[in-house]
């Protein structure tokens, strides 16, 4: 018969065993070849522009932690402050802010944060951009011309409060005034009408409020603003 074999003596059990563990422990801790390729998606300005326009404060303030920076010019053309001020994205404004944004930045049409907002009515976001010293007047064309323009009164009633300039005039001589009655906003142009607005403005083709009130036709305007001295 043969020998039977010895079983192996503690000590040389001992050190397999330690080498078994550590050979497992390392091979936990090492990266598989699926887990190594895995990296973090490479961040685009328009993956930003959309959060933007959509209001998603949180994937922006992920994105802006990653290194895309808050003066971001978006496939718009505008930094991305002035996208979220026209679009409404009051959250994603917040954020911006705080991560530096310039508050008056200007786009190549020299449109700010302020003056988008006051086009499309967002007064709780002219009054985040206020807050943080957007200019409410500027050369050429102004917030409240814009406001005028889009017919919101309570924002025309605001940036007024704010001490913006009733009668500024735009690079073509053009008034708020001028703007809510070109664009038929009557509620608008008795606001301005109200707080004084001169009516006798003329840009430089010679027209006035009360050319553009006739040629549209809107007696009633018409004949407001006559009784302001209109003529």
């Amino acid at each position: 018969m043969k020998p039977k074999p010895s079983l192996p003596d503690a000590a040389f059990v001992a050190v397999i065993a330690i080498a078994v563990i550590a050979h497992g422990d390392a091979a936990a801790q090492r990266p598989s070849r699926q887990q190594a390729t895995i990296a973090a998606p490479v961040l685009t300005v328009d993956d930003f522009a959309l959060a933007v326009v959509n209001d998603r404060d949180a994937d922006v303030k992920a994105m802006l932690a990653r290194g895309m920076d808050p003066e971001t010019v978006g496939p718009d053309g505008n930094p991305v402050l002035i996208t979220a001020a026209r679009e409404g994205s009051a959250r994603v404004i917040d954020v911006l802010l705080a991560a530096g944004a310039k508050v008056d930045s200007a786009n190549a049409y020299g449109d700010t944060a302020l003056k988008l907002a006051a086009l499309h009515g967002h007064l709780g976001i002219a009054k985040k951009l206020r807050a943080r010293g957007a200019a409410v007047d500027h050369q050429g064309w102004t917030p409240l011309i814009y406001a005028a323009t889009g017919g919101h009164d309570d924002m025309v009633r605001y940036l007024l409060a704010e001490g913006a300039k009733l009668d500024a005039v735009s690079p073509n001589g053009t008034t708020a005034l001028m703007m809510a009655v070109r664009e038929e906003k009557f509620s608008t142009a008795e606001l301005l009408i109200a707080r004084g607005a001169n009516v006798n403005v003329r840009n430089e083709n010679g027209a006035s409020a009360l050319d553009w009130a006739q040629r549209s036709g809107d007696g009633a305007l018409v004949e407001r603003l006559k009784r302001a001295g209109a003529r």
